[in-house]
């Protein structure tokens, strides 16, 4: 029996419909990959933009504290750089703000990593591998050695000065969450600093700056939670902590106040970082860091090396 017209009619429309509906969802998959692709690379270059804006302010802050006042004064635990196209700040540490890794005390580590959160004990036994590893020991009898021994591949610790921070990683007891601590969860107070906030191969040259310190390396040496976390409230309150308002809180502080100082001596981490500005002037929720390990030169040194400063690290993600 012949299909009637009017039902050919039917069928056809329908199937230009569902071919209708199959093309405009595949050209929408397509619009939405192109444009999660645009937006992939316009935020692409704004990184990009953005690093090397941050390259070039830690450049310029480095230039302001070798002119120093009214660019720089001693203690300033950062600055921020406007630039046409981002804004940037970036922070001021001197190494004098941690603990020295190769001076420091077995009890201060003990301490610290108490603070940071690992159990008594195992933070006593840890302190102990710390200062063992730095230690001379031509017989290799350490205590520890038959540990490192065991390890696959197996390796004898140096008995010797630390010379990188990141050495800690190989010592026993120190785990990537202890050492690099993290920032997740900020918001929510759950953040914590890590080993390499707090310690140093730089640090132990003087009192620990006052400014810059992280709150868990004021407790390490000897001040309680309450006074660390007054001293970071009052720096952030007023931008630094002066000379004269130091003299003061180290006197009232008592011993544990005589293990502070202000400002840093010839060894800083300076840490940019960039956002980028919009069309409208508001800043992108984009951010960039980068950073530096820089040793300044002074006039008259005993290496006789010419004033100005050297780049002894470059940290392309701080």
């Amino acid at each position: 029996m012949p299909i009637p017209s009017s039902n050919r009619r039917g069928s056809a429309l329908l199937t230009v419909l569902w071919l209708t509906a199959a093309l405009s969802a595949i050209g929408l998959a397509v619009a939405n990959n192109v444009r999660g692709e645009t937006e992939r690379a316009a935020t692409n270059v704004e990184d990009v933009k953005a690093f090397f804006i941050a390259s070039g302010a830690i450049q310029r802050a480095v230039l302001h504290m070798n002119w120093g006042k009214p660019f720089y004064t001693p203690g300033m635990p950062g600055m921020d750089l406007d630039f046409p196209a981002a804004s940037v700040h970036v922070e001021i540490i001197p190494e004098t703000s941690k603990l020295g890794l190769n001076s420091s005390r077995v009890d201060d580590f003990a301490r610290l990593l108490t603070i940071l959160g690992v159990p008594g004990d195992n933070a006593a036994e840890t302190a102990a591998a710390i200062v063992d590893w730095r230690t001379p020991d031509p017989l290799h009898a350490s205590l520890f050695d038959a540990f490192y021994l065991a390890q696959s591949p197996s390796f004898l610790p140096p008995h010797t000065s630390f010379t990188e921070t990141g050495e800690l990683l190989l010592v026993k007891g120190i785990t990537p969450d202890l050492f690099y601590g993290t920032s997740l969860g900020l918001d929510q107070g759950r953040a914590h600093a890590g080993l390499r906030d707090c310690v140093s191969v730089y640090g132990g040259g003087g009192g620990i700056d006052i400014n810059t310190a992280q709150p868990e390396t004021m407790q390490a040496v000897g001040l309680s939670a309450g006074d660390a976390a007054e001293l970071v409230t009052m720096r952030k309150a007023q931008g630094m902590i002066t000379p004269l308002q130091y003299a003061g809180i180290r006197q009232s502080l008592g011993p544990s106040g005589n293990r502070l100082g202000i400002g840093g001596s010839t060894m800083f981490t300076l840490r940019a970082t960039a956002r980028m500005k919009q069309a409208d002037g508001k800043l992108s929720d984009l951010r960039r860091t980068v950073g530096a390990l820089i040793k300044f030169w002074s006039a008259g040194n005993t290496q006789n090396v010419p004033p100005g400063f050297q780049i002894v690290q470059w940290f392309d993600r701080a």
